[in-house]
């Protein structure tokens, strides 16, 4: 076991990734020599080289476009979006090109390519900064979504994505970044696509993605204490989702909440929880409820801890949860 942090967890996702093919790339702005902008990418371009961790200019339109031509001659490009407000310039390549083409040439032609996003606030960032823009890309058919929470499924997850020949949106929670975790780098992960059940419950099902899960555990934590047994489940994977672990749980529970940063209209969670009510319909004992921000431009940073959900609003939707 080694303690690592979620950012040097990836780093040495990718670190093994580029080991085990010599056909992955690393590129982004300032990935190379400054290690990028949270030093997730640190160390990789001494180690690799200027041909495979690729500095490129200021344009993300720029990244997607020349990382779909890379693919389209076999290699398995990796793509920094320094962060998460400036994926928008790419949406055109991701929407219209990357996510098309597979099923447009009906699988001949395959994009494996890995958009990696620092996702989210709590960072002291302004708009542009502190975006969670997951609902864009749940919604564009022919890409897998994932949104990893700790180290050890960083440390897994992004070399399963790298090794998956479908393009990929990988949304990393920036302000989980330092947080320290024991990762076993030897132990295989769950499947991509696959959730994870990380608190056991009878009461309630939470469920939650990336930045969210640690504040979902923290809420469980505290209602244990007036004797509510909560049960959070972390997604992982968006798109495609893992619809049994979820089904399982809400119909075991008979609750659910649902929680995420971004806000809350038409946001993921609309989905999450019409997909919950047409499955587990005779078993809710209340409407499914979300958590989530407002439907406002990300505030500035001393407001952002009024913006973001926290322990006390996702224990609010819990008591509410049981007032029906």
């Amino acid at each position: 076991m080694t303690t690592l942090t979620l950012a040097k967890a990836v780093n040495e996702g990718l670190r093994r990734a580029m080991e085990e093919d010599s056909k992955v790339l690393v590129m982004g702005e300032d990935v190379g020599k400054l290690g990028g902008v949270f030093r997730v990418t640190d160390g990789l371009q001494k180690e690799f080289g200027e041909d495979r961790v690729i500095d490129t200019p200021l344009a993300e339109s720029g990244i997607i476009g020349t990382a779909i031509g890379l693919a389209l001659r076999g290699y398995r490009p990796v793509c920094e979006i320094q962060f998460d407000g400036f994926v928008f310039p790419a949406a055109d390549q991701i929407i219209t090109q990357l996510a098309k083409m597979p099923l447009r040439s009906l699988g001949a032609i395959k994009l494996p390519v890995v958009v990696r996003i620092p996702c989210g606030g709590g960072i002291g960032a302004v708009e542009h900064h502190s975006e969670s823009p997951e609902a864009y890309f749940t919604h564009t058919a022919g890409l897998r979504v994932m949104a990893c929470s700790n180290p050890a499924d960083a440390y897994t997850m992004i070399q399963d994505a790298v090794r998956c020949d479908d393009p990929i949106i990988f949304f990393e929670p920036k302000r989980r970044y330092w947080d320290k975790a024991e990762v076993d780098l030897a132990a295989p992960g769950l499947p991509l696509d696959r959730a994870r059940t990380v608190r056991q419950g009878s009461d309630v099902t939470l469920l939650a993605y990336g930045p969210m899960v640690k504040t979902c555990l923290s809420a469980a934590a505290a209602a244990e204490e007036e004797g509510r047994n909560i049960e959070v489940i972390d997604l992982r994977s968006l798109n495609p989702l893992d619809l049994d672990v979820l089904v399982e749980s809400v119909t075991r529970t008979g609750r659910c909440v649902v929680v995420h940063e971004a806000p809350v209209f038409s946001g993921f969670g609309a989905e999450l929880a019409a997909r919950i009510t047409e499955h587990c319909f005779y078993n809710l004992e209340a409407p499914v409820l979300r958590v989530g921000g407002f439907s406002t431009p990300y505030p500035p940073s001393r407001l952002e801890d009024h913006y973001l959900p926290d322990l006390d609003r996702v224990l609010d939707a819990v008591d509410r949860v049981f007032a029906y």
